[in-house]
């Protein structure tokens, strides 16, 4: 296990906890403060289909459409400070320096312009996509065919060195057994994949990233289990879906937690990943800055906490937006309005020192609405938050603890009648809490079982996390 785990949460209570302050606050890129008393938009987005043909047509649609776009608008309407967020496309970590350098050097140089003529406080957040195959091998080296691993951190490195103020990743260590398991409603297979796995993994990208980013004096961001626990989450859906239980859903993105914590561990240090919908959890152990996105991502896709998720968020984000005209403007320009004028309210909530009422309302709008919001909740957030740190030393048994603490707070609810839970989620509750209970109390045990039930999933390899 990672040497710098958490021994105790940051936060004396969960109460402490709200949106707009970190225990840790970030100061970077061209003035920007995260988790320093305010709330900060961060605007995520995606080029148009066909804009990657060429280094020069991608380099005009992020830097001359995209990055202006989004400056104009957050000085027009008056909003003091923004965090742009770059998805990197395929093509930018296949081959960065053609085609990811000139995007990054000109983001940043468009950004210093404004921020020189304007005084508006800004920096950008890359995140390097994950191309990594598990049938290919996930490990420097391994990886004959295609050499992604190395393609990767490559594209960390020019990201790094050449305008970058954050660097993110969504990683995808594990998510071959995760998805094997999620459609079977296997959440012993789906611990063993995130939990297990995903944080081995974790463990070995992470201080790489992190000794890129010192180097270049900038700031190792966060991962987020987008490839896991969102995956659960879209396949869950809302009431007229049915491809899975959302009891199953919200177990998953406690054991998630678990698997995010650590890139923290390696020495991350935030602000997280806006599509970690587990980051409440791994804020209130951690006390890092946090993204977070929720009502201002339906462009990208819906959920069932689209208020609650902003109680505890340092940036809130709208997902990516594919980059196209819309009434009121570019489609960034208009989702910026969104986000921006949500993270004013939260500010302006925070100067008239009501921020936990408005706190306390995002909440209760959300908090029996599905299940994943209801552990989501920053009172159980704090309590699965204890279970994880409660048992580290062991990836296996804090991933474990945190799936078993969200499965018993759903039940308590549902037993005392406020968390309304149909047959089917019944069920699928109570198997989730018999499979949990009845694992070992031993790790070695767990992984020995594991290594044999799984051993047929397809593109499992166990080299590909040293096992």
């Amino acid at each position: 296990m990672s040497v710098n785990e958490f021994k105790k949460m940051a936060y004396s209570s969960a109460d402490e906890m709200v949106f707009g302050e970190s225990k840790h606050p970030k100061h970077y890129g061209l003035g920007l403060k995260v988790g320093a008393g305010f709330v900060v938009p961060e605007i995520n987005f995606a080029p148009r289909p066909g804009t990657e043909k060429t280094p020069e047509s991608l380099v005009r649609e992020y830097v001359d459409y995209i990055t202006k776009d989004v400056l104009e608008r957050a000085i027009t309407l008056g909003f003091p400070a923004i965090q742009i967020e770059n998805e990197h496309i395929f093509q930018m970590v296949n081959d960065p320096e053609k085609f990811e350098k000139p995007v990054v050097i000109g983001q940043k140089e468009i950004m210093q312009e404004y921020h020189d003529e304007y005084g508006i406080a800004c920096a950008i957040r890359h995140t390097i996509a994950d191309p990594r195959l598990h049938e290919e091998g996930l490990r420097l080296g391994m990886d004959t065919k295609h050499t992604y691993p190395e393609k990767m951190m490559r594209a960390f490195e020019v990201a790094a060195s050449n305008g970058a103020d954050v660097i993110s990743i969504e990683s995808v260590g594990g998510k071959e057994v995760a998805d094997h398991a999620v459609v079977r409603q296997d959440i012993k297979g789906w611990l063993f994949g995130i939990g297990y796995l995903g944080s081995l993994d974790m463990e070995w990208l992470w201080p790489q990233i992190v000794d890129i980013a010192n180097k270049n004096n900038i700031v190792p961001g966060g991962d987020t289990n987008c490839a896991g626990a969102n995956t659960a989450m879209f396949m869950a859906g809302g009431y007229m879906d049915r491809d899975i239980p959302r009891t199953f859903a919200a177990v998953t993105r406690a054991i998630a937690a678990a698997r995010t914590l650590v890139a923290y561990e390696c020495g991350a240090t935030g602000p997280d990943k806006d599509c970690g919908y587990e980051g409440p959890i791994v804020k209130a152990i951690s006390g890092f800055p946090s993204s977070q996105e929720g009502k201002g991502a339906q462009c990208a896709h819906c959920d069932m906490m689209g208020n609650l998720i902003a109680q505890t968020c340092d940036l809130w984000s709208n997902e990516s937006v594919e980059y196209h005209p819309e009434f009121g403007g570019s489609s960034v320009q208009c989702w910026l309005g969104v986000i921006g004028y949500e993270a004013a309210l939260m500010n302006a909530s925070k100067q008239l020192k009501s921020e936990k009422t408005l706190r306390d309302i995002y909440v209760a709008s959300d908090r029996f609405r599905s299940p994943e919001a209801f552990i989501l909740s920053f009172d159980n957030a704090y309590k699965i938050g204890q279970a994880i740190v409660e048992n580290n030393g062991s990836y296996y048994l804090r991933a474990k603890a945190a799936g078993l603490k969200a499965a018993e707070l759903i039940e308590e609810s549902s037993n005392e009648g406020k968390l309304k839970l149909s047959a089917q989620e019944k069920d699928a509750l109570d198997r989730i809490l018999l499979d949990l209970r009845s694992l070992p109390s031993e790790e070695g045990k767990f992984v020995d079982w594991a290594l044999k039930e799984y051993a047929d999933v397809p593109a499992f390899n166990p080299k590909n996390y040293e096992l």
